[in-house]
């Protein structure tokens, strides 16, 4: 009798500890390069942080509770490997949450993700500072990952708001993997001022995103709304990517519209591709974004890059980039600048270490 009970007592837990299984994982990214910029105006050149990935360290976890039931969270903060400070976040998904920060007192914050999951057969629910689904089609079909002086015009120079890339105090839901290769998300946040007040829906907001891959051809499309004191912003795109075995192109489609008393709007687009050679990869984009307020004010940027695998965990790499100004525009690369309605060109040189 006494034999059997410890079986049994053995058992159960056995049963218990596969039930609760659990992970937790340390992650990270460090990036650092040398940037130059060049304008009209002034040049600079400085030692520069995330120009090909941008670094970062996290922390995500998961415990599997059985039944095809999980639970799981991510925590994710961004920093400057050149200095050592860390990026601000945003608490209310309003000019009023971002803050400052004290010269080179910016303290490590969770900033780029910090979010709480269920997952299941039926999908997942997740709650926190997250991504937003249209910031995805900006992202996705960059070849330079929105980051460094490569990155997509249409989300360096975005008129999304607040949550171009990512919301605060947010609650989605994604979509479980589908047959046809059908995917997509809903997600709404909120701005958590009082009520009866003039800004009581100011940082409030959704998004919807759906898309589906054919093959090597993935293609989707977003439309997000933001409640400001300024005037809701509406912003739609849509984004393709075709992958092939020995490269990859994409392209993509973007307008956001403020809806204040003089309505405006910002409207661009992206080709690229990348191209594998060797050890590595080239990269190329071209990509423009301009707004029709005023004197139509619009950048156009080309872009080429390079990037070499010493392994699987590092690489180095460069990019140029150029932009063209006009309508009164007046962007300049890598902190150069430049004036209105000419150009500046710019370039890293970097290194990546992943872990």
């Amino acid at each position: 009798m006494r034999i059997r009970t410890v079986a049994l007592c053995a058992t159960t837990l056995a049963c218990a500890a596969a039930h609760a299984q659990s992970s937790v994982t340390l992650f990270g990214i460090a990036d650092v390069n040398l940037a130059h910029g060049s304008g009209s105006l002034s040049k600079r050149t400085q030692l520069a942080s995330g120009s090909n990935a941008s670094s970062r360290v996290g922390f995500r976890g998961r415990e599997d509770l059985g039944g095809g039931l999980s639970a799981s969270f991510w925590l994710e903060a961004q920093f400057n490997t050149d200095n050592g400070t860390g990026v601000a976040t945003n608490t209310n998904n309003q000019a009023s949450g971002g803050g400052t920060a004290q010269a080179g007192g910016q303290g490590l914050l969770f900033n780029r993700r910090s979010t709480v999951s269920l997952e299941g057969a039926w999908g997942e629910l997740r709650l926190g500072r997250d991504y937003t689904g249209h910031y995805r089609n900006r992202v996705d079909t960059d070849p330079f990952g929105v980051v460094g002086v490569g990155a997509n015009q249409a989300n360096v120079g975005s008129l999304a708001g607040t949550t171009s890339t990512r919301a605060s105090n947010s609650v989605g839901y994604f979509l479980p993997k589908l047959p046809g290769g059908w995917f997509g998300s809903v997600q709404a946040y909120l701005g958590e001022n009082l009520s009866g007040t003039p800004t009581a829906d100011d940082g409030r907001g959704f998004n919807v995103r759906l898309g589906s891959t054919f093959g090597p051809v993935e293609v989707s499309g977003a439309y997000a709304r933001q409640a400001l004191a300024a005037g809701d912003i509406v912003s739609k795109n849509v984004g393709a990517i075709y992958r092939h075995a020995s490269f990859r192109l994409t392209g993509a489609w973007y307008e956001d519209t403020t809806q204040s008393a003089t309505p405006f709007s910002g409207k661009g687009y992206l080709v690229g591709a990348i191209v594998p050679v060797g050890a590595g990869e080239v990269k190329a984009s071209l990509s423009r974004y301009g707004s029709d307020a005023g004197a139509q004010p619009t950048v156009r940027k080309m872009a080429l890059g390079y990037v070499h695998h010493l392994s699987k965990r590092t690489a180095l790499y460069t990019t140029w980039a150029r932009v063209r100004n006009s309508g009164g525009a007046t962007t300049a690369l890598n902190g150069s600048t430049t004036a209105a309605n000419t150009g500046s060109s710019g370039f890293d040189l970097g290194i990546r270490h992943s872990f």
